[in-house]
């Protein structure tokens, strides 16, 4: 279906000055020309405008990191690798001014134990975003086992969490999974936006409440026995 631009104002109320911007930038790509002045716009391109709106409001993605992942885009972002594409330096928890380094780079730096950290990678605590490439983050969890050796504590918690979140790591996929299955033209908004609610939001919330509950249970409990 063909859209004038009118149209995609209409459906998504974004300004055309705002979608002209986006085309200018190099976000949207540049529209079909029927004639001077005649400018005819796709269904990719009221995908793509509602997609950038979320993103920049939900995640303050910058202009310049969109155009980045869009650049490498395929079918209309219709499948949840492209999706994510743009999110996934928050998905790898390493900010974007991280300074990266190497494993011989990164024992030096942080003085890690070889052995230890050996260790670690292959119980998978310590996971570097790429083979050879570790940042302050990984230095965190390298610490935080060091205070768990501090006290004689074993670091099997922490073999428990790894365990828990590569199997939310498969349901999550599965659900990426179902709904690039169930995609089509009406559809698509709502699907990627309950990919990144529940990868953003929704874990957080779980997570953070179910700890809460926890922390609270147990609270309530003392108190009462001091009563």
């Amino acid at each position: 279906m063909k859209y004038k631009i009118s149209d995609l104002v209409e459906k998504t109320s974004v300004p055309k000055s705002t979608i002209l911007y986006y085309i200018k930038e190099g976000l949207l790509p540049q529209p079909e020309i029927i004639k001077s002045n005649v400018h005819r716009y796709s269904r990719e391109h009221l995908e793509l405008i509602e997609y950038i709106v979320y993103m920049k409001k939900h995640f303050n993605i910058s202009n310049e990191e969109l155009k980045n992942k869009l650049r490498h885009r395929n079918q209309s972002l219709s499948t949840s690798s492209s999706m994510i594409a743009p999110l996934m330096n928050t998905l790898s928890a390493a900010s974007l001014d991280s300074r990266h380094y190497t494993k011989e780079e990164f024992i030096r730096e942080f003085t890690v134990d070889r052995e230890l950290l050996e260790r670690l990678l292959e119980d998978e605590i310590v996971m570097p975003v790429d083979d050879d490439d570790f940042t302050e983050k990984d230095a965190s969890i390298v610490r935080l086992v060091n205070y768990y050796n501090e006290v004689g504590i074993e670091y099997e918690i922490l073999k428990l969490y790894v365990f828990h979140a590569k199997a939310l790591s498969m349901l999550e996929h599965k659900m990426q999974t179902q709904l690039c299955l169930l995609r089509n033209d009406d559809n698509f908004n709502t699907l990627w936006k309950i990919v990144f609610e529940t990868l953003f939001n929704a874990k957080e919330y779980i997570f953070n409440r179910q700890t809460y509950r926890s922390f609270y249970t147990t609270l309530k409990n003392e108190l009462t026995k001091q009563l």
